[in-house]
């Protein structure tokens, strides 16, 4: 695919916390953490509030703070310094961005799939890109205002978290301009591609899995 990571070899130990979009659940990531620990790496896929298995109902969750509260405990229990690779996917981009602003120390690298990558949330009406996601992905119901309501406050040394953005070229959902606008708003230190729709870890996990160990070992090595 032109990214290099055909031959990647699996880097040494790396703990992976995948977050899923809007309406999905920690389950939406299981080809993908298959892959991950069968290469020797550590993965969580936390069910964010009122998602997958978790048994609140989306109609009690007012706050984007209350509905991301499961991604906030797993980085506010990790030993002292332990970081992780920090993976979001379409609305998920938005609890990756909280958790900079309010985490990072915690994160080796934030790495955005197709996701909504907005620094502070929405701030403006040209931020609200995501709307489309949220009415397209009812699985299970969502908590749409909590998840409209996603706002972060610039947070202290936040921008010393590296980011990483996965474009995702044949996307129905959040277009390839619309995923140029963000990069082009807040640049991340890297830019990659995947021949895929907006759900890589579906339609191709292959190649989302090397582009993650590409992540992985460029971090180790810098």
């Amino acid at each position: 695919m032109g990214d290099g990571c055909e031959n990647i070899r699996a880097p040494s130990t790396a703990h992976f916390v995948l977050v899923h979009g809007a309406c999905h659940g920690g389950w939406s990531w299981y080809k993908i953490r298959c892959l991950l620990e069968g290469a020797g790496q550590i993965v969580s896929c936390p069910d964010l509030s009122s998602s997958g298995t978790d048994p609140l109902d989306a109609n009690t969750i007012f706050t984007f703070q209350h509905y991301n509260k499961p991604l906030d405990y797993i980085l506010s229990t990790l030993p002292p310094g332990q970081k992780v690779i920090l993976v979001g996917h379409s609305a998920g981009g938005h609890s990756v961005t909280e958790a900079i602003q309010n985490f990072p120390d915690k994160i080796q690298v934030a790495v955005f799939v197709g996701a909504t990558m907005l620094r502070n949330g929405f701030q403006t009406e040209q931020d609200r890109i995501d709307d489309c996601t949220l009415a397209s992905m009812l699985l299970r119901t969502c908590p749409v205002r909590a998840l409209s309501g996603a706002v972060f406050p610039e947070g202290k040394d936040s921008d010393m978290v590296p980011r990483v953005y996965i474009k995702t070229l044949h996307d129905n959902v959040l277009s390839v301009a619309q995923q140029d606008v963000m990069i082009k708003r807040w640049p991340p230190s890297d830019v990659y591609s995947i021949d895929s729709d907006h759900c890589p870890m579906f339609s191709n996990p292959s190649h989302l899995f090397g582009l993650l160990l590409k992540v992985a070992a460029k971090i180790r090595n810098n």
